[in-house]
């Protein structure tokens, strides 16, 4: 277990909150912001030392050897950061989404922008062979972009369920768990949980990512030892085809009403700022989306310049 002075856990904090905002927006990945903070590998390390060897030093009683097996202090922190995310932002982001969509969506565009070049900057060498893993992934994310979200069951299973599948995309540098949130019906659905306390459906869906994340870290650790580079260009690929996901001036074009009654969008088409105004009366805010574009770009590249990296060796 890494010793880290108090300023160091400060910054693990704050690296924690970031990534919680940015898994609370569909099409933005939390795993983005771990691996461009430089804690993406000792994240996967501590998620997969929640082994069978742990377990033996709990059922042992032996507290402290448990806690420095799993990087306790470290996983503490960055969860508290990511929790107070989620408690805090659900609510403005929500609003934000409901109000403000065109501002709020550029941030993120130029945010994934600069996250693509940084994440493929780790690339070593380009082979034929990294290149195609690169534009497939642009192909998977780009195809998850355009599936239509549908309306599913709100049974525990599924909020179980949903919790391992979304906790596999929040760890995916440029595959977002809540756009697949989106697709499985339960974005908002969890959403108002966390605003509301609904304590129930918040364990079973954390029980779900628990789940998720704890066999799905060995598969992701496998692909980075065995085959960094086509891995990180197949995460390359995944933030490019996300794009589609988050461009920021977009007509409905159908429509569905939940449960509730509500009328929602059920797909959207991406148009430029221009048509935007002409088909549907609103204001596109060109300037203040520009702006908050390069904002969202040069953001995540102040990140990967001063960030000092604490990365372990797997």
């Amino acid at each position: 277990m890494e010793r880290r002075s108090l300023r160091e856990y400060l910054l693990l904090f704050a690296k924690g909150v970031g990534m919680g905002a940015a898994d609370v927006v569909p099409g933005v990945s939390g795993g983005t912001i771990a691996f461009i903070t430089g804690i993406y590998e000792e994240l996967l390390g501590s998620i997969r030392s929640v082994n069978g060897e742990a377990i033996k030093l709990l059922l042992r009683f032996n507290l402290l050897g448990f806690w420095k097996h799993i990087n306790g202090n470290f996983l503490l922190v960055l969860l508290a950061g990511i929790g107070l995310s989620f408690a805090s932002l659900s609510r403005l982001i929500l609003y934000l989404l409901e109000n403000y969509p065109e501002m709020l969506w550029s941030f993120f565009f130029g945010l994934i922008v600069a996250s693509a070049v940084v994440v493929a900057k780790q690339v070593t060498r380009w082979t034929p062979g990294v290149v195609i893993a690169g534009l497939l992934g642009a192909a998977i994310a780009y195809y998850i972009t355009v599936a239509t979200p549908g309306q599913t069951p709100e049974a525990y299973w599924f909020i179980f369920l949903s919790g391992a599948i979304a906790i596999c995309a929040m760890i995916l540098p440029g595959i977002s768990g809540s756009f697949i949130l989106v697709l499985l019906g339960k974005y908002e659905y969890i959403m108002l949980a966390l605003k509301d306390f609904r304590i129930s459906i918040i364990l079973t869906f954390a029980l779900g990512c628990i789940a998720g994340i704890l066999s799905f870290s060995h598969v992701i650790n496998f692909m980075l030892k065995r085959y960094y580079n086509i891995t990180i260009s197949l995460l390359t690929g995944f933030m490019v085809g996300s794009l589609n996901k988050v461009w920021p001036w977009k007509i409905t074009t159908q429509i569905y009403t939940d449960r509730h009654g509500v009328i929602k969008p059920l797909a959207q088409d991406n148009v430029l700022p221009g048509n935007y105004e002409a088909l549907t009366g609103h204001e596109s805010y060109l300037v203040y989306s520009v702006v908050l574009a390069i904002f969202g770009f040069l953001l995540v590249y102040l990140i990967d310049y001063f960030t000092t990296d604490h990365t372990s060796e797997l």
